[in-house]
């Protein structure tokens, strides 16, 4: 089926059109950081704004609790029990490991449905030579950090327009420097946010703000704070992402699609922080009341900071305690841009349009995650309200009633073997084998490749490398 679409006239008088879609995934930021949620230090008035003029969600689940499955299971509308990238696998010289080719990715999607489309910020999907390249994968135009380790510097040595690399002056990639990523990034996704207003579009803005490493180019309002650097600066870099978000809304409002617009906006994991840590006990980031953070299988890892924002369809002020995931996107955008798909389409989700819209959550079966770090896979499902756990494959299963027991605090395995064999059931019917990802660990042979990666990446990232065809941007 070949959709055609007429240009979009701006204003109230625009013809109807497929709602253009904005999916932003601010990295490792937390419902623990947003004062919509009740954080009280850090002052984020755009979000505050955006969660009063939408929905907000107390049971937002992402794909995992890393950055690469996370953002997989998103861009693939797969479980990690299915998704390709169940790891954060590095891959030398940069990058992680690649999307398939055969994988149907919601860019390719959008494509399919005459839809322009962008991600700006962090890939971690491929490198540009590889099948998960984002010219692969239905992006049409790309600005931001190719490899995840490469974006744990603010200052890097350089970015990518495109695939083309660029010189950043006065960076050295270890410290901070002259020229802030973010600024860089934000630009460029406004200029084409502007030059693509006329016509569907799908963006992926994948924030690599507050993660580590914290830096920034100025404190801001916190310069004067009785706190510590990185306290500052984590702060500093919670609000630069509530104030280009504002930015956003109200570039899409001076355009006049705000209307035919949705925003999505998430952090990639839970809390990032251990309550008792430099940055998890001044911000209270466990203020939830719930258990764990980045890495693990508990809730306080898997549920994170999600907001809904289109003027006029999505309902203002609501906030909402249904769970949904990462990839019940893919099927919710199929619906919204009525698309059909491209061959080898598949996804573990569900659409979400009715419940955005203020309807109720589908109902399913269960929820499922894996994340594999090094050689102990971890594992958790949620089914109805129990939530089951495994540490480790070689692990007892634990079980939590969500209803009674939000911060999974009182295991009830000894007592309901029922639950347990029903959690057992889940997590044999919802892994898929993949020799990349086995649930006894990493072969030895996995185990080197990881560390030669991990070894050239980490003396690259000491001599502030810059990729031999890289060249000095011109404005």
């Amino acid at each position: 089926m070949l959709l055609t679409f007429c240009p979009v006239a701006h204003g109230a008088d625009a013809p109807s059109s497929p709602p253009n879609f904005i999916f932003v995934l601010s990295d490792d930021i937390a419902q623990g950081d947003l004062g919509c949620y009740g954080q009280k230090l850090i002052q984020t008035p755009r979000l505050d704004q955006m969660a009063a003029e939408g929905t907000r969600y107390l049971q937002a689940y992402c794909g995992t609790s890393v950055c690469a499955p996370s953002r997989s299971s998103f861009f693939t509308g797969l479980h990690t029990g299915h998704c390709p990238v169940r790891g954060n696998y590095e891959v030398p010289p940069e990058g992680q490991l690649p999307l398939p080719d055969e994988t149907v990715t919601i860019a390719e999607v959008a494509k399919s449905a005459g839809y322009a489309t962008a991600t700006f910020g962090k890939w971690g999907m491929g490198y540009f030579d590889t099948t998960g390249s984002p010219f692969n994968q239905g992006v049409d135009h790309f600005f931001g950090y190719n490899c995840q380790r490469h974006a744990h510097s603010y200052f890097p040595t350089y970015l990518y327009d495109d695939a083309q690399p660029f010189i950043l002056p006065g960076n050295d990639g270890r410290t901070v420097g002259e020229t802030y990523a973010q600024e860089l990034i934000q630009n460029d996704m406004i200029d084409w946010l502007k030059n693509h207003a006329d016509q569907p579009f799908f963006m992926f803005y994948a924030i690599t703000l507050p993660h580590g490493r914290h830096e920034i180019d100025d404190f801001g309002i916190y310069r004067d704070k009785p706190w510590t650097e990185k306290q500052k600066a984590y702060a500093a870099q919670v609000t630069r992402v509530d104030t280009d978000m504002g930015e956003l809304m109200d570039t899409l409002r001076d355009l006049g699609i705000a209307e035919n617009t949705l925003i999505v906006f998430t952090g990639d994991n839970g809390s990032s922080f251990s309550p008792q840590s430099e940055i998890g006990k001044r911000f209270d980031q466990a203020s939830n009341g719930l258990r764990g953070f980045k890495r693990g299988m508990y809730e306080g890892a898997l549920r994170q900071a999600a907001l809904a924002w289109w003027p006029g369809t999505v309902p203002a002020g609501r906030v909402d305690a249904q769970p949904w995931a990462f990839w019940d996107m893919l099927p919710t955008f199929v619906e919204l841009s009525g698309a059909t798909p491209p061959e080898g389409y598949e996804t573990d989700g569900f659409s979400l349009v009715d419940y955005l819209k203020g309807g109720d959550a589908p109902e399913r079966d269960y929820f499922y995650w894996e994340l594999h770090r090094g050689d102990r896979p971890v594992q958790a499902a949620r089914f109805g309200h129990w939530k089951a756990v495994r540490n480790g494959i070689d692990k007892p299963i634990e079980i939590y009633d969500l209803k009674e027991d939000a911060a999974e605090s009182h295991d009830l395995a000894s007592s309901r073997a029922d639950l347990v064999r029903r959690a057992e059931e889940i997590f044999e019917e919802a892994h898929r084998p993949d020799p990349n990802w086995p649930l006894a660990g990493r072969t030895k042979e996995h185990t080197e490749r990881a560390k030669k990666a991990w070894t050239i990446k980490r003396e690259r990232d000491k001599s502030g490398w810059i990729p031999p065809n890289a060249v000095e941007r011109v404005e």
